[in-house]
């Protein structure tokens, strides 16, 4: 099993997933409940490391996992704030018939959606190269013994894996509310 002061990550859940279901053949071929017991702690920790790596909370502009802490792009945050106001103009022209208002109000939302879709391809784009590029880096790092440069590259790389995560968060939270 992979030792717990690494980062979760999905590549080592799908490794112990392996290596459970391995061990499962071999409790099935010796009848061993010692092989058997051991097949499932791979299983469990798997299970457990997966979701884990997979696991981020929004705050604000913030998206926090258990790698490490990513600011929002700009453009996310104002095009948020540009719906929410524009919501509130399309709101206010509603009530006091004001069809400019309400106009204006669905444009600036639009653009809001807009922008904020445009951050969240920034920061999906920039995380999924920051891993490719910390998983890379941290590889031959390691190849070469330098493990200072290795660990500066883990870091590139959780940075990366929390950037994607906050977008993956607001995109199921999105589609979840659709569903509804």
């Amino acid at each position: 099993m992979s030792s717990n002061n690494e980062s979760p990550s999905t590549l080592k859940s799908a490794v112990d997933t392996a290596t459970g279901y391995v061990q499962s053949g071999i409790a099935a071929v010796t009848g061993n409940p010692q092989d058997k017991a051991k097949a499932e702690q791979y299983k469990d920790k798997a299970a457990i490391e997966h979701d884990l790596s997979h696991s981020a909370v929004k705050a604000g502009p913030v998206t926090v996992t258990p790698t490490g802490a990513a600011k929002d792009d700009s453009d996310r945050t104002q095009g948020k704030w540009d719906q929410t106001i524009g919501s509130a103009k399309e709101t206010v022209g509603n009530l006091v018939g004001n069809e400019s208002l309400k106009q204006e109000g669905r444009d600036q939302n639009a653009q809001g959606q807009g922008k904020e879709a445009k951050g969240q391809l920034n920061d999906l784009g920039k995380g999924v190269s920051d891993r490719v590029q910390g998983a890379l880096g941290s590889a031959v790092a390691g190849l070469t013994g330098d493990r200072t440069e290795q660990e500066k590259y883990n870091e590139i790389h959780d940075q990366g894996k929390t950037r994607q995560r906050g977008v993956e968060v607001e995109l199921d939270k999105e589609a979840s509310a659709g569903q509804k």
